[in-house]
């Protein structure tokens, strides 16, 4: 009965002692990697370090899951330091006696700690050369086994072991030392790392005590051996001797890229990640650097010194190279500003997108036909580049040769979205109100980053669609697939069409499209910011995209900042170096379902008519492309005994048939000032309709300003007309105002403010009218 009662009290209070370790293992409690302060590693995509930073208090360390770890290295460190690692609750008794009779009774130095103790040594700060020290580390490491599990006692440890001077772990030192990954551990190094925190400090990073080091790795690896037999090819790299690089040799690769990654929320929290892998690709890094290296050298005389870039996978949305400027650590050029994330006028480069939009809304298609002539749109007058003047000019030709005036009619002419809608819903950030640009704004007056304006040439290679800029590999294979997200914000033959209008775009100096022998295309465009201050060059190269800036950070211009001459031979140079670094055939793009071809009249821009001899072929989009019959080329009669065109009745027998073309009077206008006259069609219609003019001038949807002050200001009347009109009769509401032929202007002053209807009257009985706001300010 007693011995009953006994076992009874004896199983109840090993259930009491078993709950309460559970409980204790249970009891909501902060993981060890928690409770220790980490570095951040910053990896390529290839696991190249391109930064490693020091954790909180001053040391080089890298929390590293053991599932990252190589299995060699928790193998070759239990086997070097504590075998019963499974088997003991933290404390070795026989290795503890063992140490103990060794230390003092015989004068000899003997370790008997587990990892267990050691972990409680390195956790907890313990001093432990005196018994008393030593007591509380085995205490500490019996409380750290009944609060964690094995596998988390052993990844602490491997974070926390000594590697010398003030690099702990082996996550930080794999990346030092070796500059890998602790995944990416070989069997030799692994084997090292192993014996290192017995003698930190003698053992590591120093390649002239490699004889302090080999003998203990040779003696582990004589032990590995003996429970891991390893094919006599793998033994012998076994036995190989590793070498060490030192912590002075950190590297400090794509400075801007990482400062910027350092400024992202997460990497401001206390438990950011230890590692980060980005998406950033070491061998394009460097070949961006060192092709815009070797060009700022040779074009420094003209004062060019500074340069950015940015490369994207538009594909993934990956970045794959960043050089914020040409040198991070020239303070003479600001070379800590980061030139990919500032904001700097475009230039030119936003005209891809006003066509694409203006495609999308029947504005225009490539072949249709523009005025390159001097064009007043309201209080805004834009002048070409050149200061020249080319008349009329296909939309294609006014994009890649980057004409002023056809781009902004065609802006003039946005409705939904317009310029300014369409960069706001692209995320252009800190844009001011749409009329603080006006017009100005398809010109580069306003301002974007380099990541952004790559994220919006990126779109056009992703059929319009905006997706968000990566910098990080994701972390499962799985979401590396293109991205299927994004904004739709042109559509899929919009963009298409677009591309190949830059495509045609020739090289400097060259007077076709640019290819690298059998190599990749590319459909880019230059920018020059006013004052010359800012110059572009950005595009799609084979499966990239790639931007290029040139100037200077604090705004200074530079004649020679002009992009297509200081930007766009960097451009190239960077293809080139592309295409030769990974050369592969990259299929041209497919046009979308969307998208057609068609024979259009060179000359008009419009479908083909009978008479019409020269043609080409141009994309359009079905339903939304403004094309219709061309009607400028018409037969003429002319006497075979006069030469003169005769209008009927007329004998056939006495006349010849020639094929004229009937360029309205603006277009005439145009051709002479561009020294291309052409020849006047005959005043008598040859058998189709007369067309009612169309006003050009005042424009739709501007507010004229008109001041006491400037009795000279005038508003311009002016209406393109059919090839047989001679006169033009304008009136205000009922009010004749007075008349012009269709080459001239008439200058208007309204006298009061309000809108008015203008209307204009041609010879023929035609009649077209607009609406136009005038606004007197300071009173008449």
């Amino acid at each position: 009965m007693r011995l009953t009662r006994k076992l009874r009290y004896s199983l109840i209070a090993l259930v009491l002692i078993v709950l309460l370790l559970g409980a204790i293992r249970l009891w909501p409690r902060p993981t060890l990697a928690q409770q220790i302060p980490s570095s951040q590693a910053f990896l390529a995509e290839n696991g190249e370090l391109l930064r490693l930073t020091l954790a909180n208090d001053e040391q080089y360390r890298v929390w590293t899951p053991l599932s990252e770890i190589a299995p060699q290295l928790p193998k070759a460190v239990l086997l070097y330091e504590d075998r019963w690692f499974y088997w003991h609750l933290g404390v070795n008794p026989q290795a503890v006696v063992r140490a103990a009779f060794r230390t003092y009774s015989g004068g000899q130095q003997q370790g008997g700690s587990t990892i267990t103790m050691q972990l409680a040594r390195l956790f907890y700060g313990l001093n432990t050369k005196s018994p008393s020290g030593k007591f509380q580390q085995m205490a500490l490491a019996i409380w750290l086994e009944m609060r964690y599990s094995k596998r988390e006692i052993l990844e602490a440890y491997l974070n926390l072991a000594p590697y010398g001077s003030n690099v702990q772990g082996a996550g930080a030192a794999s990346l030092i030392y070796f500059g890998k990954t602790a995944k990416q551990l070989s069997i030799s190094e692994a084997l090292t790392l192993a014996v290192i925190p017995q003698q930190p400090n003698r053992r590591a990073g120093n390649n002239a005590l490699q004889v302090s080091l080999n003998a203990p790795k040779e003696r582990l690896l004589k032990r590995w051996l003996e429970h891991y037999p390893l094919e006599e090819s793998q033994a012998r790299i076994a036995h190989l001797p590793v070498r060490f690089h030192r912590i002075q040799d950190l590297p400090f690769r794509a400075p801007h890229f990482v400062d910027m990654l350092l400024q992202e929320p997460v990497n401001q929290q206390p438990n950011r990640p230890a590692q980060v892998h980005t998406s950033l690709n070491l061998g394009l890094q460097n070949l961006v650097e060192r092709q815009t290296r070797q060009y700022l050298q040779e074009v420094g005389s003209k004062g060019i010194q500074n340069a950015a870039a940015l490369l994207l996978d538009p594909k993934t949305m990956e970045v794959k190279a960043w050089l914020g400027s040409a040198n991070y650590f020239n303070a003479e050029i600001d070379g800590q500003v980061n030139g990919v994330t500032a904001k700097r006028s475009p230039g030119s480069t936003l005209k891809p997108f006003i066509y694409a939009l203006g495609m999308d809304q029947g504005i225009l298609h490539p072949a249709s036909i523009l005025k390159d002539a001097p064009t007043d749109f309201g209080p805004y007058t834009p002048e070409n580049f050149d200061n020249q003047f080319r008349g009329p000019i296909t939309a294609e030709n006014a994009l890649i040769h980057s004409r002023n005036i056809p781009a902004v009619w065609t802006a003039s002419q946005l409705r939904s979205p317009s310029l300014y809608n369409f960069l706001s819903m692209a995320g252009i950030s800190q844009l001011k109100s749409e009329s603080h640009y006006g017009l100005a704004l398809v010109l580069g007056g306003g301002e974007v980053s380099m990541e952004e304006l790559t994220g919006l040439y990126a779109m056009l290679a992703n059929g319009g669609r905006l997706q968000t800029i990566q910098y990080l590999k994701p972390k499962h294979l799985a979401a590396q697939t293109k991205q299927t997200t994004g904004t739709q914000l042109i559509s899929p033959e919009a963009s298409f069409i677009t591309l190949d209008m830059l495509s045609h775009n020739p090289r400097p100096g060259e007077d076709s499209a640019y290819n690298l022998q059998s190599g990749w295309s590319a459909a880019w465009k230059t920018g020059t910011s006013w004052g010359f201050r800012d110059a572009w060059s950005v595009g799609v190269v084979g499966p990239y995209v790639l931007a290029v800036w040139i100037g200077n950070f604090d705004s200074r211009g530079n004649p020679a900042f002009v992009g297509v001459d200081a930007a766009a031979p960097l451009f190239f140079r960077i293809a080139d170096g592309l295409y030769l670094h990974k050369p592969e055939n990259i299929p041209a793009p497919r046009p979308p379902a969307g998208v057609s071809q068609v024979s259009v009249c060179s000359a008009s821009g419009d479908l083909p008519n009978a008479w019409c001899q020269l043609t080409h072929k141009t994309w359009y989009i079905p339903g939304k492309s403004p094309i219709k019959v061309s009607q400028l080329h018409q037969p003429v009669a002319i006497s075979l005994k006069t030469g003169q065109a005769l209008c009927p009745p007329y004998q056939p027998e006495q006349v010849r048939m020639e094929v004229m073309e009937f360029w309205s009077s603006d277009m005439q206008k145009l051709f002479r000032q561009a020294g291309l006259p052409r020849r006047s069609p005959p005043k008598c219609q040859q058998g189709f309709q007369t067309q009612a003019p169309e006003i050009t001038s005042p424009v739709r949807h501007v507010a004229y300003q008109l001041r006491a002050s400037q009795p000279d200001v005038t508003i311009p009347l002016q209406a393109k007309a059919a090839a047989q009109v001679r006169t033009l009769f304008w009136f205000d509401d009922n009010r004749y105002i007075g008349s012009t032929d269709p080459l001239t202007a008439l200058a208007y002053r309204p006298s009061d403010s309000g809108i008015h209807n203008i209307r204009v009257v041609d010879d023929q009985g035609q009649v077209a009218e607009r609406e136009m706001t005038v606004d007197w300010i300071g009173g008449e």
